[in-house]
């Protein structure tokens, strides 16, 4: 039986949420609830959940102070939240599942279905808490959280030097030479990584601005600080070339 503990500051969401746990998933029960901080940290404590379905905005705080207080976050969290950009970014950057209020049924049985059938053998549940909290604090995520077919990879941002589209899949590739494939395809870094120094040459690649090495004088190759190659279109290359004079100006 998987444990659970819901914590919203507001009543009716906690009795939704029971609500839909107990018509669908008979292999979840609710051990405990608590509408602020102060009490989320202590039913948390006492009945060592398996999953928390956590609020952000509380009276006395928010849902990252309530993991903040927690000594052992042994536990795995979906978020249920009211809509918020840039928390919303933080929670995709660390492979954090939320669920948007008003909660949209399809949504909700979606995401707690994953984890009724994963939640006890998730892998790397406190590790992904971790970068969430070291995004939330920072100006923006320094971290980000690849899932493989065998692990879940946290990799510095700034690492990366580039990312080569393979379909549905992409290759990443990194300041120290190694690879790593995740089935995320390249729009989605795109849209992932907007707040950071990346931009997309060519249609198969994003390549990180900060290790672009140098361009062929044909201009339609950019090498990167690993020695790989980016493509660049002949559309993009007055933009990129712009790009590339206000980022060395930057530097100066």
């Amino acid at each position: 039986m998987i444990k659970a503990v819901i914590v919203d500051d507001e009543l009716d969401a906690i009795e939704s949420v029971k609500l839909l746990l107990n018509e669908n998933f008979s292999n979840i029960t609710i051990v405990g609830t608590a509408q602020s901080v102060a009490d989320a940290e202590c039913v948390i404590n006492s009945s060592n959940p398996d999953i928390v379905f956590l609020d952000i905005e509380m009276p006395d705080g928010n849902g990252f102070d309530v993991l903040e207080r927690i000594p052992n976050r042994n536990f795995s969290v979906i978020f249920i939240t009211a809509y918020n950009q840039y928390a919303i970014k933080a929670f995709k950057y660390s492979a954090i599942d939320y669920i948007l209020k008003p909660i949209d049924i399809t949504d909700f049985l979606n995401a707690v279905g994953k984890y009724s059938e994963n939640v006890l053998h998730s892998p790397q549940v406190e590790d992904k808490i971790d970068v969430l909290l070291e995004n939330i604090n920072g100006k923006k995520p320094e971290k980000i959280a690849l899932s493989t077919s065998e692990s879940i990879e946290f990799v510095k941002i700034t690492d990366i030097i580039q990312i080569e589209a393979e379909g549905s899949y992409s290759t990443l590739k990194f300041i120290d030479q190694t690879e790593l494939v995740v089935s995320k395809n390249l729009g989605e870094f795109e849209s992932l990584l907007e707040d950071h120094p990346f931009y997309r040459p060519h249609q198969s690649h994003l390549i990180n601005l900060q290790h672009v090495k140098k361009v062929t004088r044909m201009g339609n190759e950019i090498v990167m600080d690993d020695g790989s190659i980016a493509f660049l279109s002949r559309r993009k290359k007055n933009q990129f070339m712009e790009l590339m004079s206000t980022l060395v100006q930057h530097k100066k």
